[in-house]
């Protein structure tokens, strides 16, 4: 199969989406043991959408994103380890225990949440975009909604005030077809969710989120677009959770035949296909990254068992930048 893209990043592409999938298959057998508590969203058939990301963006472009955040933070480079503490609730996690699944933050990745507000973070994410703007950077800025989130007022707010002032952020609409239980034909008279951008003027377009070949171009156009003061592009990445929109959804309002369908389409085995096809990687070599990734995430709950809980102490700390704000006391 003829390809555009080379072995290192077919390689990398099933590395990284393959360190996703166990990361959360993980989660998810760890949330039924109850050793992880508490709201918990998983990536499972999403990853295409991080990985094509990934390798059309730069180390210092800025991601925010909603709840379902674990799949996007290891792809921005956080580690299992800080990723699987903060699970657990433990001292050691990317928030210091104190955000769990939905709340993942690293000021040193760029990785500004994991927001639990649907659609809060659309507004946040052109606020990113603005500090990079008048700073004078030529950073961009990913801001990730679903399709619920398409549905909230802030977007349209956000997306006018980033189109006059040219922000440059890539507004990316993760459409995995279900707004928790409710499909997008009854949330909408709208189903393409991309042509909310012909409002402002703003360029749009739809991507096939099942191939991180789609994703990689489209992101890289926006990026470009965005690095040069053009402003914003809204994409519509339509991609498909294989689980519920939580641990606690049983995912009854679509059919089996249906989710098969899109199975047929995983993104990690097109890309192994290809890998294959064109004798990117041996069998070892496949092997040995699969090994991996079972050593990472191994490593990652035995750090999470291992790690301490937060000090009490902790509970009035870093919510306000003032050190001395005089409304919170022990």
């Amino acid at each position: 199969m003829a390809t555009t893209f080379g072995k290192e990043i077919y390689l990398y592409w099933y590395e990284i989406m393959l360190l996703q999938r166990r990361f959360e298959e993980k989660t998810g057998q760890l949330y039924g043991m109850q050793k992880i508590r508490g709201f918990c969203h998983l990536y499972i058939g999403q990853e295409a959408v991080s990985a094509g990301c990934m390798t059309a963006i730069r180390d210092d472009d800025n991601m925010i994103t909603a709840y379902r955040d674990h799949g996007l933070a290891l792809a921005k480079g956080m580690s299992a380890r800080e990723c699987m503490a903060e699970l657990y609730g433990k001292a050691t996690g990317c928030t210091k225990g104190k955000g769990g699944s939905m709340h993942f933050f690293s000021k040193e990745k760029k990785f500004f949440g994991g927001h639990g507000i649907v659609g809060g973070q659309i507004g946040l994410g052109a606020g990113i975009a603005f500090a990079e703007q008048y700073q004078g950077t030529d950073s961009v800025t990913l801001c990730f909604f679903g399709d619920g989130a398409a549905r909230q007022g802030l977007l349209h707010e956000a997306f006018n005030m980033a189109m006059l002032w040219k922000l440059p952020v890539i507004f990316i609409c993760e459409n995995n077809y279900y707004a928790m239980g409710t499909s997008v034909e009854r949330t909408s008279n709208v189903l393409d969710i991309y042509k909310f951008a012909d409002a402002y003027d703003m360029p749009g377009d739809s991507v096939d989120g099942m191939r991180p070949e789609d994703v990689h171009h489209a992101i890289e156009r926006a990026a470009r677009r965005a690095r040069d003061g053009e402003g914003p592009t809204l994409l519509e990445i339509k991609t498909y959770r294989f689980k519920g929109h939580s641990m606690s959804d049983p995912a009854k309002y679509r059919t089996k035949e249906e989710l098969e369908e899109f199975k047929l389409k995983d993104p990690i085995e097109h890309v192994l296909n290809i890998i294959n096809e064109n004798q990117f990687a041996t069998e070892a070599e496949l092997e040995a990254i699969q090994d991996k990734v079972k050593a990472i995430v191994d490593d990652s709950v035995e750090f999470a068992e291992n790690s301490p809980w937060p000090d009490v102490s902790e509970v009035y700390k870093d919510i306000y930048l003032q050190e001395d704000y005089p409304f919170i006391t022990d």
